[in-house]
């Protein structure tokens, strides 16, 4: 089995999801230059920072981080462009696996009860055939043991993507509804809210006002990644 490993290896070498190039030894994912040109946030302050920020005034949440900064041009673009549109669900995976080493070293959701991903609606799940960032919360569950939570809320109607509209217009978009199955199911829980990337947070915003409707429900939020 070892010499398949090894001859497949050869011939038909896992390559980097940004540059293309063929991965070595232990190289995951990305290569050691591509990973160490990642725009990183270095966020340490959960409570207090930039995306915490963009919910002042509009709906409360206990926390909120992102690990990458993206960016109109860059390495975190293409990486969650091929992610969400190119099936590369490995991405998440990897972004998964290093966020959730992070936050368990750190300790910061330690009182987490569940996991929930922001839904695609129906129609686009079976167009895609995944929602992008599944993958992704399944490894913070697994490194955190927090169960992950992916069918009490759901999304009851579609919205044009995102990717081409002014910051305006998506701050501004009303057409993004959820519904919680069960109001109650969450009832004095800490859920955590991941998503792939905030920019207005009108997305977020629109999923945390369905989850209000939970009693003494507590939300924050981890993404891959934040437009400045």
């Amino acid at each position: 089995m070892r010499f398949l490993k090894d001859f497949f290896d050869v011939f038909y070498p896992k390559l980097c999801a940004s540059c293309d190039k063929p991965l070595i030894n232990n190289e995951i994912t990305l290569c050691t230059f591509c990973r160490h040109d990642l725009p990183l946030t270095n966020f340490t302050n959960y409570s207090e920072n930039k995306i915490v920020k963009i919910f002042y005034g509009r709906v409360a949440i206990e926390k909120a981080n992102a690990l990458l900064y993206y960016r109109k041009k860059g390495i975190t673009k293409k990486l969650i462009h091929d992610l969400k549109y190119k099936g590369n669900q490995e991405i998440g995976e990897f972004f998964g696996n290093w966020w959730g080493s992070i936050l368990k070293e750190n300790n910061e959701f330690y009182d987490v009860d569940f996991i929930i991903p922001v839904p695609l609606h129906p129609k686009k799940l079976k167009k895609r055939g995944y929602n992008q960032v599944t993958k992704f919360g399944k490894k913070i569950s697994q490194h955190l043991n927090i169960p992950f939570n992916h069918n009490t809320l759901t999304r009851v109607s579609t919205s044009k993507t995102q990717t081409f509209k002014s910051r305006f217009e998506r701050f501004s978009n009303i057409d993004t509804k959820f519904f919680l199955k069960d109001n109650t199911f969450f009832k004095g829980k800490h859920v955590l809210l991941i998503d792939d990337v905030i920019t207005t947070g009108a997305t977020l915003e629109a999923c945390i006002r369905e989850l209000q409707k939970t009693q003494e429900i507590k939300i924050s939020i981890l993404t891959m990644a934040y437009t400045e």
